[in-house]
C-alpha cells in the first residue's frame, strides 16, 4: 500500500506555561461627584465614546449659583471700599506731609486702607472658591474613553460616595499575569507572551515589560505585566484571557497533526519500519506535548529520523506492508 510519510526532525519547541490573565486599562476612572445634590441632567448612555472634558452629567447648581452671585456682590462692595480708601490714603499722605493732619490721623487712614485691601482680597478668593465649587456640579470625562454602566437616574440624590459611572480607555490595555513564586528565578522582562481567547485563537503577541519586585502574599505569585496592542474592540477592561508565557526553546522531535490517532485516551502513530529491505506499518504509542504550528511536540515514542505515515492511517493495521512516498 503506498503511503505518504514525513521524516521526524528536531525543531525548536517553546517551553511555555498557560496562565489566566486579566486585561486592565492603563487609563480607567471611576466617576464620583465632589459635591452633593440632585441629578438634573444625564448627557451620556452606557457604551458611548466620549472625549476628554466632555460633559457627562449635571447636579442641580442653583444653590451654588446663588452663593457665587452673593460672593460677587460682596466682592464688588469690598472693591468700592478699597478703591475709596486708596484715594483717601493718598490724600491723607499729602496732608500729613504738609503738616495739616496729625500722625495719628495718617496712621488711622493707613490702617483703614490695609484692612479694606485685605477684606477685598479675601472676598476675591472666596468668589474664586465658590466658582470652582460651582464647576464641580458639572461632571466631565477626565479623558477620552468608553462610558461604562450608568446606575443613577435623573432626580437621584448623589454625594461624593456615589458611583456615577466609569470611563475606560480601551486603546491602552495591559495584561496582568500572576506567575507562581516558584518561577521567580525565571520570570523576567522581555519574555514572549501570547494572549489567546476562549477558543485558543491568538489575539496578540507581546512581551513582558514589568515584573513586580514583590510577591503577592495572598496568591504567592509575582505580578508581570505585558502591553496589549489589539484594536480597541477586541479586548476590554477587566476581561479574563489566557496568557501563554514562553520561558525558552528546546529542540524536540515533532509529528504532523494528521499522523496522530487517539484510541482509549492514548495517542498513536504509524511508522514505516524497514524490515529486510521492505517496509511495514508499525503502530507506536507516543506522548505528546504542546502544538507547534500544525505539528505536535513528541515527548516520548519517536526519534529523529523515523518515517511517520501521514496518509491512509484510518485503514492501516500494524504489520501491514507499505510503500513509503515522500
Amino acid at each position: 500500500m503506498p503511503v505518504k510519510v514525513e521524516t521526524v526532525a528536531l525543531q525548536p519547541v517553546p517551553v511555555s506555561d498557560n496562565y489566566v490573565a486579566t486585561i486592565k486599562s492603563r487609563r480607567s476612572a471611576t466617576i464620583q461627584p465632589q459635591v452633593s445634590g440632585n441629578l438634573t441632567q444625564i448627557f451620556v448612555h452606557s457604551g458611548d465614546h466620549v472625549g476628554g472634558g466632555q460633559l457627562l452629567m449635571e447636579i442641580d447648581p442653583r444653590q451654588q449659583q446663588a452663593v457665587v452671585a452673593q460672593q460677587e456682590a460682596t466682592e464688588q462692595q469690598a472693591l468700592a471700599v478699597y478703591e475709596f480708601n486708596q484715594k483717601d490714603i493718598a490724600r491723607q499722605s499729602a496732608l500729613f506731609a504738609s503738616g495739616i493732619t496729625s500722625k495719628q490721623a495718617f496712621q488711622q487712614a493707613q490702617q483703614t486702607y490695609s484692612s479694606s485691601k485685605a477684606t477685598y482680597e479675601a472676598d476675591v478668593a472666596a468668589r474664586k472658591s465658590a466658582q470652582q465649587q460651582l464647576a464641580y456640579f458639572h461632571i466631565v470625562a477626565p479623558f477620552a474613553g468608553i462610558v461604562g454602566d450608568v446606575p443613577v437616574h435623573i432626580g437621584d440624590y448623589v454625594s461624593p460616595t456615589t458611583t456615577l459611572t466609569t470611563v475606560d480607555d480601551n486603546t491602552q490595555l495591559e495584561a496582568y499575569i500572576y506567575v507562581p513564586a516558584d518561577r521567580a528565578a525565571e520570570v523576567r522582562v522581555g519574555l514572549p507572551v501570547e494572549i489567546t481567547g476562549p477558543d485558543g485563537a491568538v489575539l496578540d503577541r507581546t512581551r513582558i515589560y514589568f515584573v513586580s519586585p514583590q510577591v503577592d502574599t495572598q496568591l504567592q505569585a509575582i505580578l508581570a505585566k505585558a502591553k496589549v496592542n489589539t484594536p480597541p474592540d477586541v479586548l476590554r477592561n477587566a476581561q479574563l484571557v489566557r496568557a501563554v508565557v514562553t520561558w525558552s526553546t528546546a529542540s524536540a522531535p515533532t509529528v504532523p497533526v494528521l499522523a496522530v490517532t487517539q484510541i482509549g485516551g492514548e495517542h498513536f502513530v504509524y511508522v514505516a519500519t524497514n524490515q529486510n529491505g521492505h517496509y511495514i506499518a508499525e503502530q507506536k504509542m507516543v506522548q505528546l506535548g504542546s502544538t507547534v504550528g500544525n505539528s505536535y511536540e513528541v515527548k516520548s515514542g519517536l526519534q529523529a529520523g523515523d518515517k511517520v505515515i501521514v496518509s491512509g492511517i484510518q485503514i492501516l493495521v500494524s504489520g501491514a506492508p507499505v510503500q513509503p512516498i515522500t
